[in-house]
């Protein structure tokens, strides 16, 4: 081969080849895109609040400093420093311990109804008429049943995840395409084998979905359930914030919800990939 024949093969091979600057770029594009509104917003805060538009929202410097303080004191040292994971710890056992029940009742009643019939028809109308009721209005309920206290709470995180991880599990019970039942009968596969190796792995994507709905709920609902008087929990220090006229710890409590809820989806997300990787209409 000679030199003439050799030079388009080489020039062709360094167009196609990525620069070490593009291949950077492209790694670091996903992070640089996802902080560019978090950091536009707290730019929006730092104005408004440095103007003086109004005096009752700290700025985010004074917010960041607190959060030290509320995570490992030194600073202003009152009841609040130093004390985030044990009011962490305290609220994740209430949203994972509600969201573990709420699954454990939801998924099989879902996989019911939208497998049997008369299930649906004995189940679904008193799901759909409780469904539009908001946590909020199950809180005076929940405080007489449970009692003042972290049975209240964890009752009501339990509540607030249910019904997105129901109605997830029927939707995707009830939607198995029928060619799949057709397919396993030609294969040997029937009655309740079909149940295992047809309907469960073709449902799994959609209630993967719903437990990912229902944890996020799970976090969104424990503000209120920890309106019930429980002394620690990262809605009671919200509670007391919002009492005191504390606003900078009102919005350590918010920002601590949001980074926690945010980790527990990631974590459903990682797990549910790893189950789902087979399925080619599973984008998590």
């Amino acid at each position: 081969m000679t030199i003439a024949e050799t030079q388009p093969v080489a020039a062709t091979s360094a167009a196609v080849r990525p620069s070490a600057g593009s291949a950077f770029w492209r790694r670091i594009k996903p992070t640089v895109l996802a902080l560019i509104v978090p950091a536009l917003l707290l730019l929006f805060w730092q104005v408004t609040t440095g103007l003086r538009m109004t005096r009752l929202i700290p700025t985010p410097y004074e917010v960041g400093e607190y959060m030290i303080d509320f995570a490992v004191g030194g600073i202003y040292d009152d009841a609040f420093s130093a004390t985030l994971l044990q009011h962490l710890f305290a609220s994740m056992s209430r949203v994972y311990g509600g969201f573990a029940l709420a699954a454990l009742f939801a998924l099989p009643i879902g996989m019911m109804i939208g497998r049997i019939p008369t299930a649906r028809m004995l189940l679904d109308p008193v799901l759909q008429v409780m469904r539009p009721i908001p946590v909020t209005a199950w809180l005076p309920l929940s405080m007489i049943l449970f009692g003042l206290g972290p049975r209240s709470a964890f009752a009501l995180v339990c509540l607030g995840a249910f019904y997105p991880i129901l109605l997830n599990t029927v939707f995707g019970v009830r939607n198995v395409d029928p060619k799949l039942f057709e397919a396993a009968s030609m294969l040997g596969c029937e009655g309740n084998a079909q149940f295992y190796k047809v309907v469960l792995p073709a449902a799994l994507p959609s209630i993967f979905t719903g437990l990912r709905l229902g944890l996020g709920l799970a976090w969104f609902v424990i503000v209120v359930g920890e309106m019930t008087g429980v002394p620690q929990g990262l809605g009671a220090v919200i509670m007391d914030g919002r009492t005191l006229s504390r606003t900078e710890l009102v919005i350590c409590g918010m920002i601590i919800i949001g980074l926690a809820g945010y980790v527990s989806d990631r974590i459903v997300v990682m797990i549910g990939n790893r189950m789902l990787a087979w399925s080619p209409t599973h984008h998590g």
